[in-house]
């Protein structure tokens, strides 16, 4: 007869503070990204339709480091520095000299590089933070948890991404500079933001506590753990049945990815579109792989244990797979072609060397430090809207406003609208960085907390893998280039992503209480 589960003590609003800080730092780093890279690849010779190519790095990166480092997490314990903290630190390091080398990448491939790196560190140390809120608090907490990641994310989103325009406009440092040349304004923040990366996760590091394996598997007695067609799923038979499953699987999504590929060749679809056939090939053969290392009886190591527990993903977490994918598609269009859609439907200029541009530019990190704001502002109103409804409503509500938001741009002609627009997206951002997660963690056994949060992270480097495999090829094949239909693509995809959050179940992980 199992126990029921010892329930967490609650923590104070100071130590869920605590806990979640870093993650200002960890926004830091996203938000300059987010806002400025195009920019700097731009600057520095990059086209406007390889720009979805060039951010491959953040998509892939996440794609690979952070079930990795999800996996690994769950296994790590040092009796000062515990269990998540110790890779907080390491990627914040790593993360801050990259923050300093990207502004001054002497050219384009040296800047994407650049990218890979930073992205990869940033990975590194952002990961564990959303297992640190499982580990951590209650279930009752735990939206509250998510909630204040939300907080501090906005919060640091919106200084960051501001930062051009405040260097600019408040401390006149240039914000155009000679052709390849990088403006001192955006050097500067960069710098800033290094600082302040690493400074708010050491907070985190040195200012929160873990339980230890032993208190953490108490609260953990009495899970049910996932099964795999009946069996406990680290059997033997499990893993022979899981083999001959992976084996058929992976073959049908090699053969899937061949046949797209002769299909983009047959038809001369542009290059970056077989970035999006030689993954599902990839993924194939990795599935393969397993499957055939599984039935020859070879089921004790890492990458079995990767691949298998991808498999046996809880049914809440498939179906939010889904919401996902959706979600951050938009948000990816976005991120990579407001730039250029601002830049050349409002202010009328492509060339980066142009004041036109760079004012144009420059208004576009206002407006993203707008959202973030807002993001900011509503990360505590959502949990209050979630008690009188319900999370997914929450949810859908605040990505159809986003959809409102970002499709508006497309129409918008005077700068000073697109203020507007980022409202909506504000209210869509703060509920993708919270809802999600809060419905996620409820149905997760505790052991596998970070690789399975790791995994969640699939569901979001896929969209931005398939953005920037096909946007530049859609925008060059049907809207001759202009940036700002990737806008209303982006809003129709917040549009489905709304549609299927009513799909999936809102219900804990299932406890065995007998």
């Amino acid at each position: 007869m199992n126990k029921p589960a010892n329930s967490k003590p609650l923590l104070s609003f100071w130590e869920i503070w605590n806990m979640s800080f870093g993650f200002l730092g960890i926004q830091f780093g996203f938000a300059l990204q987010n806002a400025n890279v195009s920019r700097i690849f731009e600057t520095l010779g990059g086209a406007t339709d390889k720009l979805a190519v060039y951010w491959l790095a953040a998509p892939v990166t996440g794609l690979i480091v952070q079930p990795i480092i999800g996996y690994f997490s769950d296994r790590t314990w040092h009796p000062r520095w515990g269990r998540r903290r110790p890779y907080f630190a390491v990627g914040a390091i790593l993360a801050t000299m990259a923050l300093f080398v990207m502004p001054n990448a002497p050219g384009l491939y040296l800047a994407i590089g650049t990218l890979w790196i930073m992205d990869t560190s940033i990975n590194i140390s952002m990961e564990p933070f959303r297992a640190f809120v499982g580990d951590n608090l209650p279930s009752s907490q735990r939206t509250t948890g998510f909630a204040m990641q939300s907080f501090f994310i906005g919060l640091g989103a919106v200084v960051a991404s501001a930062l051009p325009w405040i260097f600019t406009n408040w401390l006149n440092l240039p914000n155009t500079a000679p052709e390849g040349v990088i403006p001192a304004s955006v050097k500067w923040s960069f710098y800033s933001g290094a600082v302040v990366f690493l400074l708010a996760v050491l907070w985190t590091v040195f200012k929160s506590k873990e339980y230890d394996p032993q208190t953490l598997a108490s609260f953990s007695e009495g899970e049910q753990p996932v099964s795999y067609m009946g069996e406990a799923p680290g059997s033997p038979e499990a893993f022979s049945r899981r083999g001959r499953s992976q084996l058929i699987s992976g073959a049908e999504v090699l053969l899937g990815g061949l046949l797209l590929t002769f299909f983009f060749y047959r038809w001369d679809v542009a290059g970056e579109v077989y970035i999006l056939s030689g993954g599902l090939m990839l993924f194939g053969l990795l599935w393969v792989f397993s499957g055939g290392l599984q039935m020859r009886g070879r089921f004790e190591n890492g990458f079995v244990t990767i691949m298998s527990d991808f498999q046996s993903m809880p049914k809440t977490m498939k179906q939010l797979a889904v919401v996902q994918f959706f979600s951050w598609f938009a948000l990816f269009s976005m991120w990579i072609y407001t730039t250029s859609a601002v830049t050349r439907s409002i202010y009328g200029s492509d060339d980066p060397m142009s004041e036109a541009y760079n004012n144009g530019a420059d208004w576009v990190t206002v407006c993203f430090a707008v959202y973030n704001g807002i993001a900011a502002l509503v990360a505590f109103l959502l949990p209050v809207i979630a008690r009188k409804t319900n999370r997914k409503f929450t949810h859908a509500f605040s990505l159809i406003l986003g959809a409102a938001g970002l499709a508006s741009i497309f129409v918008i002609q005077d700068p000073q609208m697109l203020l507007l627009s980022m409202v909506g997206i504000g209210f869509a951002w703060s509920s993708i960085l919270s809802m999600p997660y809060a419905i996620l963690t409820g149905t997760l056994p505790s052991d596998k907390m970070g690789y399975y949060m790791g995994v969640f992270n699939f569901f979001i480097v896929i969209p931005q893998i398939v953005a920037a495999s096909i946007l530049g090829f859609l925008l060059r094949r049907w809207f001759d280039g202009e940036a700002v239909y990737a806008m209303l693509i982006g809003g129709l995809s917040f549009v489905v992503a709304a549609v299927t959050t009513f799909l999936v179940d809102d219900k804990d992980y299932v406890r065995n209480q007998r």
